[in-house]
């Protein structure tokens, strides 16, 4: 049986780190089969330029450690990237909160990280997939994409590779169809895929470069392009402009307001510049919900989108 046996190795972390909390913006819905938040750590795959490979990460607090394991012909090139997944890269202490509510949620999810996964094109897929859609579409479309596309991984976990660049630049527009997908969120798949190379060369600069960068590309906006650049590098300060709820989610929990604009979010957003990231992904995970009023924004019919 192949890949059988891992490479391991361990990471020193001498600070307490939740690795379930700090990897959940890389799943994608629980469907996703690219990522397992486990009893036994967490689980994803990962392209390399050496192969496919499968990590197991997991806290060691005995050690003050993470610990991680890899399969597959990428193994040893993927555990090069396990302090950055693990958010070991990312320094927390930065966030001075001059909130209530964020000094407690500082202190509640103390253990909390922003990841790095230092590769752009799988955080700009599922962005790609996000766009004008519900949530719910958008995490469908993933895994459908992913399942139909996609293949087994290596190692025991069962898990799935996401499509790789060249099998997306290949798909027919039309295929994406009845997974959720009208044509130009499809030819914009297809086009990302034939320019992964040149997207990839992007980390080489700042994170803000590369997000202006990303946006040079028809179909990028400010939105997609946060969204890109907060998983690929772990930007601290990358805000989603455009969500259609993360403005009402700011202004309810920072200011008692149920309803804001970008603007009014980036007003109360302004005394954390440089963190402002970090704040959204505090206020995402403390669950608080935003008052409803209306009807939500209803999936709608990929033909008219």
């Amino acid at each position: 049986m192949l890949d059988v046996r891992p490479v391991s190795a361990s990471f020193p972390a001498p600070q307490p780190v939740d690795l379930r909390l700090t990897l959940a913006p890389l799943q994608h819905g629980s469907g996703d089969p690219t990522i397992r938040l486990a009893r036994n750590g967490v689980w994803l795959t990962r392209r390399t330029e050496a192969g496919p490979a499968t990590l197991r990460l997991w806290t060691d607090d005995a050690a003050d450690a993470v610990r991680a394991e890899a399969w597959g012909p990428g193994a040893a090139t993927a555990l090069l990237a396990a302090p950055g997944l693990a958010g070991l890269l990312d320094d927390p202490t930065p966030l001075k909160p001059q909130h209530a509510l964020l000094r407690e949620l500082q202190r509640r999810f103390a253990g909390l990280r922003l990841p790095r996964t230092g590769q752009l094109l799988p955080a700009l897929v599922p962005a790609v997939l996000g766009q004008k859609v519900t949530a719910g579409e958008a995490l469908a479309a993933y895994s459908a994409i992913v399942r139909r596309f996609g293949e087994p991984a290596p190692g025991p976990a069962g898990l799935l590779l996401a499509p790789a660049a060249a099998r997306l630049a290949e798909v027919p527009y039309f295929e994406f169809h009845s997974l959720g997908l009208e044509r130009r969120r499809s030819e914009l798949l297809a086009l990302i895929g034939l320019r992964e190379s040149g997207i990839e060369a992007l980390m080489a600069l700042p994170p803000a470069e590369a997000y202006a960068s990303l946006q040079k590309i028809r179909g990028i906006g400010p939105w997609t392009a946060a969204e890109t650049t907060r998983i690929a590098f772990g930007d601290p300060d990358a805000v989603s402009l455009g969500d259609a709820h993360l403005p009402d989610l700011v202004a309810w929990t920072l200011a008692g307001e149920p309803r804001a604009d970008d603007a009014r979010m980036l007003e109360l957003l302004e005394p954390y510049r440089g963190q402002r990231a970090r704040v959204v992904r505090l206020l995402e995970a403390s669950g608080i919900r935003i008052p409803r009023f209306g009807p939500r924004f209803a999936p709608r019919r990929i033909g008219r989108i």
